[in-house]
């Protein structure tokens, strides 16, 4: 019986996390088991307005400093072999993977 895999990635930097779902597809895709994504979620924006001037009085000037999140989904039908592969990918500092094992 093979379980499943759910491999949540999410990232700031949407080029790395980009990479890092491609490697884990083209591994899945070379040892010929059943893979589905990377399915893009909905990107989170973080918007902090911040007041420009320094002492506060004078005309009311905001920076708006944003932050996305970018999120991606991957289902593998995984078996021993690959989930060793996948374990071995390099992975950035910035981007964050959370395996879970589905029945």
């Amino acid at each position: 019986m093979s379980s499943r895999v759910r491999i949540r990635l999410w990232s700031t930097n949407v080029e790395h996390l980009n990479d890092v779902a491609t490697q884990l597809v083209q591994i899945a895709k070379k040892a010929g088991v059943e893979v589905r994504g990377p399915v893009p979620l909905p990107t989170k924006r973080l918007v902090v307005p911040v007041l420009v001037p320094p002492h506060g009085e004078g005309t009311k000037v905001y920076e708006k400093w944003e932050m996305r999140v970018h999120k991606r989904l991957i289902d593998i039908a995984a078996d021993e072999r690959v989930m060793r592969q996948i374990m071995r990918v390099r992975v950035p500092d910035d981007v964050y993977i959370e395996l879970e094992l589905l029945r």
